[in-house]
């Protein structure tokens, strides 16, 4: 077996599936001279997303508040302040991709509330980085049986098989602008963008004496 001939090759699988996931964040603001009827007015406005995302639930799989920030407004010629500023801000993700045109609309529609998203990917464990590596491995499988068969012989066993990585394109983003106004804005139509998963493989092999002459 160390003396058989050897023949190297590399897979490769590419595929493009549908999304499992869609993250979108939601950032509710407020702004006020007082600094505690800046936080009063940040807790109610983010009081009514929760709400709203609880209505939302099971179409709502998680939802992680980030960051919250409050700072003082100063005048530029000192430290005079002037206003204090607060935001909090959530990011969701959704499964139930039917109901989040909706759902990011109702959000939307709150006071001082902005909306961005969504970001469309897949699960870590997804079904599909498992076919993607099968994939690859059949790939190389298949061009060391054709380099084998141009030399007249056959492939004999695997000697090394090392995967060079499992690579997702990064989450894409559907931009969707809402905007709060006196009519009921239309609901928005958003489309899931299919995710690009890859996968490679490089591979040994053993073959058959080859036939050259």
């Amino acid at each position: 077996m160390a003396d058989a001939p050897v023949v190297a090759v590399r897979g490769e699988a590419y595929r493009e599936v549908a999304p499992e996931l869609a993250r979108f964040t939601v950032t509710a603001t407020a702004r006020d001279r007082d600094r505690e009827a800046t936080l009063t007015r940040l807790a109610e406005r983010t009081a009514a997303v929760r709400v709203l995302l609880d209505a939302a639930e099971p179409a709502v799989e998680r939802r992680e508040t980030g960051q919250l920030r409050v700072w003082p407004e100063t005048r530029r010629s000192g430290e005079r302040v002037v206003a204090y500023h607060g935001s909090v801000t959530t990011t969701v993700t959704v499964v139930d991709f039917t109901a989040l045109g909706e759902l990011m609309l109702r959000l939307a529609d709150q006071e001082q509330v902005e909306v961005a998203g969504p970001w469309w990917s897949l699960r870590p464990d997804s079904p599909a980085h498992r076919e993607a590596r099968h994939a690859a491995i059949a790939d190389a499988l298949a061009r060391a049986r054709e380099y084998a068969e141009a030399l007249g012989a056959r492939v004999t066993a695997l000697l090394e098989l090392a995967d060079t990585g499992l690579a997702a394109a990064p989450p894409m983003v559907a931009k969707a602008g809402f905007a709060r106004g006196g009519e009921a804005a239309p609901e928005p139509e958003l489309d899931p963008q299919p995710q690009p998963v890859q996968a490679a493989v490089e591979a040994r092999f053993t073959i058959s004496e080859p036939v050259l002459g």
